[in-house]
Formats: C-alpha cells, sequence, structure tokens
C-alpha cells in the first residue's frame, strides 16, 4: 500500500510538473512576442530619426565647403590683386589652359595652387537626388535682395555665388529649417529653372561639354531670388545662403562668396 501511494504521488507531482512547465513555456512565448513586437518599432522609429539625422549633417557639409571656397578667394583677391570679374573657377582638368590666352590666368584660378589653392571637389552622391557626385557651380547671374547693394540696371549688385543643384528635398529642407528659413514649403522662385544655375565663371579648355559651361562675369544685372522684378523682398531677402526650390521643381542650395 505504502509503495503504491508514493508511485501514485509521484505521477501526479510529474503532472502537476508537465503543467508548470507548460504554463512557463506559455510566458516565454508571450515575452518573445512582446519584445519582438518592441524590437521592430524601434526601428521603425530608429529608422526615420536617423534619416532626418543624416540629412542634417549631410546638410552641414553642403554649407562648410564653399565657406571654405570663400575663405581662399578673399585671401588670393588681397594677396593676387585679383578682382571678383577675374576670377576662374575651372576645375583641375583646365589648369593646362590657363597658362596661356592670357598668360597668367592661373593666378586668378580659386583651385590651383599658385591662385586661390581651394579644393576643389564634388558633393557627396548621398545629398543628391541622383544619387551620383554633383557639380558645384559658380557665377555671378544671380543677386539676394539685401545683400550688399541691389541696383536692377547692371550687375555691379550681383553676387559671386556657389550653387548646388538638385539636391534631395529632405536636405534641402533640413539646410532652411538650420538657418531659420520657411521650409514648408521650401522657398520657390518665381524666375528660374535649374538651367539658369549651371553656368561657372572661368574659361580654358573644357568648354564644349555641360556641365562644364563657361562665361565670363555678366555685363548686366542678374536674376535675384524670390520674386521676377525683385520689388517685394521676400522669404529670402537678406539670406547669403540657403535652399530654393527651381520653377521646374528641383532644389538648389546656394551660398553667397562675394557680396
Amino acid at each position: 500500500m505504502k509503495n503504491t501511494k508514493r508511485k501514485a504521488g509521484g505521477a501526479a507531482n510529474r503532472q502537476s510538473e508537465s503543467g508548470n512547465v507548460l504554463f512557463l513555456i506559455l510566458i516565454a512565448v508571450a515575452l518573445f512576442a512582446a519584445l519582438s513586437y518592441a524590437v521592430t518599432q524601434s526601428s521603425r522609429s530608429g529608422s526615420g530619426e536617423a534619416t532626418s539625422e543624416k540629412s542634417l549633417i549631410s546638410g552641414a557639409q553642403i554649407t562648410q565647403y564653399p565657406a571654405g571656397v570663400r575663405t581662399d578667394i578673399i585671401r588670393m583677391m588681397i594677396d593676387n590683386n585679383i578682382s571678383v570679374d577675374q576670377l576662374e573657377f575651372n576645375g583641375p582638368s583646365d589648369f593646362g589652359a590657363l597658362f596661356t590666352s592670357p598668360s597668367g590666368k592661373h593666378v586668378r584660378s580659386v583651385f590651383h595652387p599658385d591662385g586661390g589653392g581651394a579644393t576643389y571637389q564634388l558633393a557627396p552622391g548621398d545629398v543628391m537626388d541622383s544619387g551620383s557626385p554633383g557639380m558645384w557651380y559658380y557665377n555671378a547671374d544671380w543677386f539676394v535682395t539685401n545683400i550688399g547693394t541691389t541696383p536692377t540696371t547692371d550687375s555691379t549688385g550681383n553676387e559671386m555665388t556657389a550653387f548646388l543643384v538638385d539636391i534631395k528635398q529632405s536636405v534641402c529642407q533640413k539646410i532652411d529649417d538650420a538657418l531659420g528659413i520657411i521650409s514648408n514649403p521650401i522657398p520657390t522662385l518665381g524666375n528660374g529653372a535649374v538651367a539658369d544655375f549651371e553656368f561657372t565663371q572661368g574659361g580654358g579648355a573644357n568648354t564644349a561639354t555641360p556641365p562644364n559651361t563657361f562665361e565670363t562675369f555678366p555685363a548686366t544685372a542678374g536674376k535675384c531670388f524670390d520674386t521676377t522684378d525683385c520689388s517685394t523682398p521676400g522669404t529670402l531677402a537678406g539670406q547669403p545662403f540657403g535652399c530654393v526650390k527651381t520653377t521646374d521643381g528641383k532644389y538648389v542650395y546656394y551660398h553667397v562668396l562675394l557680396e
């Protein structure tokens, strides 16, 4: 009888233990499911924050480069007695041609070691809408209201400006946010498409293949930001750099180098 009772009691204990194990397994499954859900939600949220942070970092990279070029330009103009209409923004592939017609032109070159010595580089592909490295353009075809003088009859009010054409909308928005410019919506130009920015002041060899389209300093008044006739100061008045939307729906960063 005693042995029988022990066997019966042992079977009951095993059934109880089996039930406890099953209960613990169910709890573990529930916890795993809850953890998986939390991780998934965190990843989704983290992805959005990471994308936003990356756009901010990319925007900072864009603004820092022309600021460095500006410093080299000012130093070169003082050291070599160069005026703004003489500046050349040819890349390294054109350096050989800058020694001829007229000779000594290399000392006017912003990127030549004997000129400004600035670093010539493309914008990183992750800031461009195309995903490929982007080319900077340098010209005095535009002016910004309330930056320097702003006559609308001649070129004396034009700003020498660096342009980065067709950047990502998210990067454009982050730049304007950081600069305190209204970015929702991003300011839209009333008189400028992408093709109106794709010129660089310079000369030399590689002039036939876009986007290396070179020109001399303009003799006439340039276009202005915000409005067609610049009679009414708009969102970008007094803003030496910022990001705008063109009339053909692209996004352009501008950075005034010389007022």
